[in-house]
């Protein structure tokens, strides 16, 4: 929710997408952002609960090669890479951006491009 909520209040991401979406509506307008796979694993230490949490987020276009998902990706990134993110019951949260990879769907008029966020929090 933190992540979504960050996503939905960037000005610059919200101007080149039609939306950030977890369930995609079938008949959606490209360009647009969607959440992929939310993978969690524990970070603890002796005294304290902790998570790595890894988050894939996709951008989707049909613009005629990669401009406007490229632009699109960089404001999703300038929104998350190492920016603040609260999240409740937690502490020492930070997000960045570990990797991305643009692709070729099947359907040769999208194009998408595949970003992993990481996410480290220790519980309160």
């Amino acid at each position: 929710m933190a992540i979504y909520q960050k996503l939905t209040a960037s000005s610059a991401l919200m101007a080149l997408a039609t939306g950030v979406f977890d369930e995609v509506p079938e008949d959606q307008a490209f360009p647009y952002v969607s959440f992929g796979s939310i993978v969690e694993t524990k970070d603890d230490t002796h005294d304290r609960q902790g998570l790595f949490v890894t988050v894939v987020i996709h951008v989707w276009s049909k613009y005629p090669g990669n401009r406007e998902a490229a632009d699109i990706f960089s404001a999703l990134d300038a929104a998350l890479d190492r920016q603040p993110l609260a999240v409740a019951g937690f502490k020492d949260v930070s997000i960045w951006h570990e990797q991305h990879e643009t692709l070729r769907d099947p359907d040769p008029s999208i194009r998408h491009i595949n970003a992993q966020y990481r996410v480290r929090l220790t519980r309160l």
